[in-house]
């Protein structure tokens, strides 16, 4: 069997949640199915950071599939040509698009429909492309995979038209995110916060991250409590970042807030396992790995009452409404006032990250492509 993936996010600094998702699997697909071709399908130069593998290929199909008339392009004219070459038995397509012109079976991943939710954080052109194509994406795939059972109901009340069934098959912490020694830790902290404690928050810098709140909560907190506990984002600047960037400009606490940028898996993974607490307090989640990465890395973490978010942390985190400062800074306080509560945090979130597993959710998905490959297109 011919295996095509898109891969056009398998890109250096550019995986974050889509693109993690469809490394973990798919990696994991190749190594376990050697007995079958799997062809990575690339809109620029590629290289091989991520794994490689005797049974993997690639290919390079232009143009750069990065604005809307792109992607129109690339999706329905020059990758379904490229593909006629090697004629694939089916087209995986991890990032909620999917050819509307091809032939091949396609297997569609949608992790949220955020853009539904939140149509003002992209642009017009953005949320033409949505609106009018998410619908015939979901009538044209042949099977349909989201992240988490809110996502699914989500889709199911979205487009209520939509017949297929959809399978959930929920992501994980990655490997290299586990609890770290109290050394490795101060030497974190040390490199980035002059050695002080931190929470962390993790994610693009954008509106729907909900960093302007966080902002607020963090200002609240460091009233209450004359301390010199940092706030750390983690993040490369994704849209609609301006304000966040005016804001600190004037902030009180500008220096107790750092900005990385977008860190390397290894860095990101330290980093985490030395915070005070993680803050993944966004407006909207498909699913939110970061809150799994935390918990896995014996890391306590707030999170938001919304979405998907109460799905993933179940009781082994503290929740607030990302709307409310004054909620998010209420549990930092506990976080940081009581001792007891965040150990038990702790060991709950070790327990509970065990649940998602990356070998389990390459097994689903591996039965989600066999049943793709015999439905016709």
């Amino acid at each position: 069997m011919v295996i095509a993936v898109n891969a056009i996010f398998f890109q250096p600094n550019l995986l974050e949640g889509y693109g993690n998702y469809a490394n973990e699997i798919i990696s994991r697909l190749v190594e376990s199915h050697p007995e079958h071709e799997f062809v990575l399908v690339f809109d620029r130069a590629y290289s091989h950071p991520f794994f490689t593998a005797p049974n993997l290929k690639s290919i390079q199909v232009g143009p750069p599939a990065r604005h809307v008339p792109a992607f129109l392009y690339w999706y329905n004219i020059s990758a379904v040509l490229a593909l006629r070459k090697i004629k694939p038995d089916i087209w995986v397509q991890p990032y909620g698009f999917c050819s509307l012109t091809s032939k091949t079976p396609q297997l569609l991943v949608i992790h949220d429909l955020a853009f539904h939710h939140f149509p003002l954080q992209i642009s017009w052109l953005q949320r033409w492309h949505y609106k009018i194509f998410t619908p015939h994406f979901l009538n044209k795939a042949a099977n349909i995979v989201t992240v988490s059972e809110f996502s699914k109901k989500d889709i199911e009340q979205q487009y209520p038209l939509t017949t297929k069934p959809i399978k959930v098959i929920s992501g994980a912490a990655r490997k290299g995110f586990v609890p770290i020694s109290w050394e490795e830790k101060e030497q974190l902290k040390e490199a980035y916060t002059d050695g002080y404690e931190f929470f962390l928050c993790v994610g693009g810098i954008s509106p729907r991250k909900n960093m302007m709140n966080l902002l607020k909560a963090f200002s609240l907190f460091k009233k209450w409590h004359k301390t010199n506990m940092k706030l750390v984002f983690v993040g490369r600047l994704a849209w609609h970042y301006r304000a966040f960037q005016e804001k600190l400009k004037t902030y009180k606490y500008r220096n107790d807030v750092i900005l990385t940028g977008y860190l390397a898996d290894a860095v990101l993974q330290k980093l985490t396992a030395s915070a005070y607490a993680s803050l993944y307090i966004s407006d909207f989640e498909g699913f939110g790995l970061p809150i799994v990465e935390a918990m896995q890395s014996g890391v306590p973490v707030i999170t938001a009452n919304n979405s998907s978010m109460p799905e993933v942390g179940g009781d082994a985190v503290l929740y607030a409404d990302a709307k409310n400062p004054a909620a998010i800074a209420e549990q930092m306080q506990i976080v940081y006032r009581d001792e007891k509560i965040r150990e038990t945090l702790i060991q709950k979130g070790l327990q509970r990250a065990v649940h998602h597993n990356w070998d389990t959710a390459a097994e689903l998905f591996w039965q989600e492509i066999l049943n793709t490959v015999t439905v016709k297109p």
